[in-house]
C-alpha cells in the first residue's frame, strides 16, 4: 500500500502492512516498523528510527535537522517508540549532538502544528495539542498535558501527570501533578488527571497537603522539603514530588495564590 506518487529511497526501510500516502517522502536512513501509516505530503528524514502502529498525518516533517546553530552536521539520531499519533504539520527533530538523542516514547499524542525540539525526551502518553511548542532539551515524564499555544523553554523539565493551562509558558521545571497557569505559575493540583489514573481518594488528599506545605505554606523552600519529607516518608507519590522538587536545576514554578492564609511567611519565622 504505497501510493505511486510517493518518493522512497532505496535504503529506507519499511516494516509489514505500513502504507504511504501520496507525495510523502522516505528518505534513506529511515527504518519505519510494522502497521505504521504515513499520510499525504508527510516528510520522514535524518537518521531516524520509527516503532510499530505510529502514524503521522498531512504536512508532518518528523526527523529534520536541528534548529540550532552549533549544529555542525552529523548523523544525530531520533528514536520513536510505538503507537505514536502525530497529527497534521507537526515538527520533530532530531537532535544536536551524537552522544544524545531526541527520544519519544510510546503512545504519545501530538495535535496540529505541535512541536518537539531537538534533544527532546519524552516518556509515554503525553498530550501535545494544538500549536503546543518544546523548546531543545525538554523532558516530558508520563501522561503529561501540554495544552494548547503553550510554551516550554529549552532544558525545562515537566513531571507526570503535569496539566499546562492553554496559552501558559514555563521557564522554570514543572513538578508532577501540578497545572501550570500563566507564566512560570502553578495553581493547584491535576485533580482530574489524578482520577483518571487511577490514583484513590486517599491519596489525592495526601498529595494536596504535601502540595499545601511545599508550596502554600510559606516557608523556606528547605523548611517545606524537610517537613513534608518528615510528614509523608512512606508515600511514594509524595517522595516522587519532593524528589522532582530537589533535582531542579531551572528552579521550580511558584505558586500564584501565595501562602495560605493564616500560614507566617517566610521572613517572618522565628
Amino acid at each position: 500500500m504505497i501510493h505511486p506518487t510517493a518518493l522512497i529511497h532505496p535504503g529506507a526501510q519499511l516494516g509489514p502492512e505500513t502504507t504511504v500516502g501520496p507525495y510523502a517522502v522516505i528518505d534513506e536512513n529511515v527504518a519505519l516498523g510494522a502497521r505504521c501509516r504515513v499520510g499525504p505530503h508527510v516528510h520522514l528524514t535524518g537518521h531516524t528510527t520509527i516503532g510499530d502502529d505510529n502514524r503521522f498525518h498531512s504536512g508532518c516533517v518528523i526527523g529534520d535537522a536541528p534548529q540550532d546553530f552549533k549544529y555542525a552536521g552529523g548523523p544525530t539520531r531520533l528514536l520513536i517508540g510505538n503507537g505514536n499519533t502525530f497529527r497534521e504539520h507537526v515538527t520533530v527533530n532530531r537532535s544536536n549532538r551524537l552522544d544524545e538523542d531526541t527520544v519519544i516514547g510510546d503512545g504519545n499524542f501530538f495535535m496540529a502544528g505541535s512541536h518537539a525540539g531537538h534533544n527532546c525526551r519524552l516518556g509515554n502518553n503525553n498530550i501535545l495539542a494544538n500549536g503546543a511548542l518544546l523548546a531543545g532539551h525538554v523532558i516530558l515524564a508520563d501522561r503529561a498535558f501540554i495544552s494548547g499555544n503553550c510554551l516550554v523553554h529549552q532544558f525545562c523539565r515537566v513531571g507526570r501527570l503535569a496539566l499546562m493551562q492553554g496559552g501558559s509558558a514555563i521557564s522554570k521545571d514543572l513538578p508532577p501533578f501540578c497545572i501550570a497557569r500563566g507564566d512560570n505559575g502553578i495553581c493547584g493540583l491535576n485533580g482530574v488527571g489524578l482520577r483518571r489514573s487511577g490514583i484513590d481518594a486517599e491519596q489525592r488528599l495526601r498529595l494536596k497537603r504535601a502540595y499545601a506545605i511545599l508550596f502554600r505554606s510559606g516557608h523556606r523552600r528547605e523548611t517545606a522539603l524537610a517537613r513534608a519529607q518528615s510528614e509523608f516518608a512512606g508515600d511514594p507519590l509524595v517522595q516522587e514530588l519532593i524528589e522532582f522538587i530537589v533535582n531542579s536545576r531551572r528552579g521550580i514554578c511558584a505558586d500564584t495564590r501565595g501562602p495560605a492564609r493564616g500560614e507566617t511567611p517566610a521572613d517572618e519565622e522565628a
